[in-house]
């Protein structure tokens, strides 16, 4: 059973629901259809109900819940709550009413926010700024997480590495050059996203390019301490570092490499030292491997929401809500 198939699986054992705030997109509608269809999730469609089933075509999204901010008899609720959680910065109610009403990215986190949803999914028409900046402000980070990262789910054919060929790649998307105490943080974060997602052991790699005191450089001392910085965090979790990619993946490499780590030849989560390394890394391994890329998965935030590319298709609107919804089922427990 290929991975996403797997995913829905889990997805439908405990309904979530979740936020499609473009709703005027027509991407979305198609999505919407299917994830009905497939009994993947409950949706919310942000807007007029009338509008949107007026532009839904052959699409059948009757099911759905439509939420109309105009028309919304908890606006001044959501109104009041982001006036408060954005107080210093002086905002009123007044100024938040408005912001709710004029941006349905701003809504949808607040539906999310106030517990009408478990997450929301965006950016098929959005930057994935404008996607993120509502979810810093309202949800902010989750407790003991320090950034926001973002991470892609590879699932590569015919692959004898990682969980039987998926691994984590983490940060691919948002944070360029991240210090040594914020890649300890991405590394944690994704290990839980592994571990929420596939439901297995993460086994975390810190990626260099030396293996164990092979090279010096000051680009290996920062993963050399951003090893350190996550041990120290989470002791129990199986993570080692500095390691070169097939020391990190393959057996008969790790045992020369570095024959002490629990975790070389066997990892599958691989934490890149830069966005430069992450993001090349994981277009790589999409193209030369015909690997499926899920993501980018946003990671840390409280509560989840995830970003799409402006070119994507309906079905991968699909495939991002059923991932959120496993990370709102995590969230949840």
């Amino acid at each position: 059973m290929a991975f996403l198939d797997q995913v829905i699986e889990i997805a439908r054992k405990d309904i979530q629901t979740i936020v499609l705030p473009e709703a005027f997109d027509p991407r979305t509608i198609e999505a919407t259809h299917k994830i009905i269809e497939k009994g993947i999730a409950k949706v919310i469609l942000v807007g007029d109900r009338n509008e949107i089933l007026a532009g839904a075509g052959e699409w059948k999204i009757d099911e759905a819940i439509f939420i109309d901010p105009k028309n919304f008899d908890q606006m001044d609720a959501f109104a009041a709550e982001l006036a408060n959680l954005r107080k210093s910065k002086g905002m009123t109610p007044e100024e938040a009413k408005a912001i709710l009403l004029e941006s349905e990215l701003f809504f949808g986190v607040m539906l999310v926010k106030m517990g009408f949803a478990g997450g929301m999914v965006a950016g098929a028409a959005n930057s994935t700024a404008n996607v993120l900046r509502p979810a810093l402000q309202i949800l902010k980070t989750a407790p003991g997480t320090k950034l926001v990262s973002a991470v892609f789910l590879m699932e590569v054919p015919n692959c004898e590495y990682g969980e039987n060929g998926l691994f984590i790649f983490g940060d691919c998307a948002l944070n360029p050059n991240p210090t040594a105490e914020e890649l300890a943080h991405i590394a944690i974060s994704s290990a839980k996203t592994f571990e929420s997602l596939v439901h297995t052991e993460p086994k975390v790699a810190m990626l260099s390019f030396s293996s164990k005191g092979s090279a010096s450089h000051a680009d290996v001392d920062k993963v050399v301490e951003a090893t350190r910085i996550a041990k120290e965090i989470a002791p129990d979790l199986a993570l080692d570092g500095e390691l070169q990619f097939d020391a990190a993946i393959v057996a008969s490499v790790g045992k020369k490499k570095a024959p002490e780590s629990k975790v070389a030849g066997e990892a599958n989560v691989i934490i890149f030292p830069d966005l430069d390394a992450g993001n090349i890394g994981y277009k790589l391994v999409q193209r030369l491997a015909n690997a499926n890329a899920y993501g980018p998965i946003c990671q840390g935030l409280a509560m989840p929401v995830n970003d799409l590319s402006r070119g994507c298709y309906a079905d991968d609107i699909v495939g991002t809500v059923a991932l959120t919804a496993l990370q709102a089922q995590m969230q949840k427990k």
